[in-house]
């Protein structure tokens, strides 16, 4: 794995508008707002999703397979694009797919770019990755972007922690369970922060990074760090929901979680999830990267946040 302070720094280059990039999930999530950034810039984009039938219907992105069994076709996809803007990953095991997985695959994924030619590759990871972990997704996180340094690509690594704005899951949920029980239970005192950037302001910083040539690691973080209990306070607020904030030991969250989970057929928390929230792993101490502030965006969105749920397994197993 190359050293990124010892990286020969090169003089940054925008492609030239009308270029191709490809974005893994642009009609899901952050890969959306990425595709659509690049679209409003002049870029072509084209997607590979392994959900192809969620095309909207005459979108002007062109949609390949992202089938990690065909390394021939991945790379075939892949040819041509100047820039992979990577968002491919696994938030929990699900059935056959797990970590693992998830980490073979996007190895496969970067040596089809190499292959194909790709110059650059912009890849979404999270805060504080660690191949020590006990926690697989972190640990899982670290693994790819080993696999990425070692790759010979050019590369941009982007480490959010949370994500909010657009047709998010974390925070609408929470506004969602705030809504509609009674109480809502907070882990410990709650007083761990979440440092949290808003969707379109990681697409600006994804775009920046793609029109650079050095490899660099970057925390995609917003300005704001309350406390979870802070956080949900806010969201209550917004919203005007008057569920009763009540403290349980932690180890109780990911109980209840799955127990909600069950009656709503989804996975709310998991124990990992919890834990590495608890520990400190959803917040950083640095400079913001992002510009929005989260407490700007509840008052301006708490009438409509959390109206209606948001189920993560029907959006990516369904």
């Amino acid at each position: 794995m190359r050293d990124v302070s010892e990286v020969e720094r090169l003089p940054s280059v925008r492609p030239a508008d009308g270029g191709l990039d490809v974005v893994t999930g642009a009609f899901s999530y952050s890969g959306n707002a990425i595709a659509q950034l690049l679209l409003d810039s002049g870029r072509r984009v084209r997607t590979l999703t392994g959900h192809p039938e969620r095309a909207p219907k005459g979108s002007v992105i062109s949609v390949r397979p992202l089938d990690f069994s065909d390394q021939i076709g991945l790379t075939a996809s892949l040819e041509g694009a100047t820039t992979l803007y990577n968002t491919y990953w696994v938030r929990f095991a699900h059935g056959p797919v797990d970590h693992a997985l998830a980490v073979a695959n996007s190895a496969t994924l970067f040596e089809a770019a190499r292959v194909a030619g790709v110059q650059r590759i912009v890849h979404v990871s999270i805060t504080h990755p660690s191949m020590d972990s006990a926690l697989p997704y972190f640990r899982g996180k670290a693994l790819v972007e080993a696999a990425l340094a070692d790759s010979g690509v050019s590369y941009g690594i982007l480490r959010p922690a949370i994500l909010f704005g657009g047709d998010g899951v974390l925070i609408n949920n929470i506004a969602w369970l705030l809504r509609h029980l009674p109480v809502f239970a907070i882990g410990g005192r709650g007083d761990y922060r979440i440092r949290a950037i808003h969707i379109d302001d990681l697409a600006k910083l994804a775009l920046a990074k793609g029109r650079e040539r050095h490899d660099s690691v970057t925390d995609a973080v917003g300005p704001e760090r309350p406390t979870f209990v802070e956080l949900v306070g806010s969201i209550r607020k917004a919203t005007g929901a008057r569920s009763r904030m009540v403290h349980v030991p932690g180890a109780v969250v990911p109980l209840l979680s799955r127990v909600v989970g069950l009656a709503l057929r989804d996975v709310l928390l998991t124990r990992d999830e919890f834990a590495a929230m608890a520990a400190g792993l959803a917040d950083t101490e640095g400079a913001a990267t992002g510009s929005t502030p989260l407490s700007t965006w509840l008052s301006a969105h708490g009438s409509v946040l959390g109206i209606r749920y948001a189920n993560e397994i029907h959006r990516h197993f369904g």
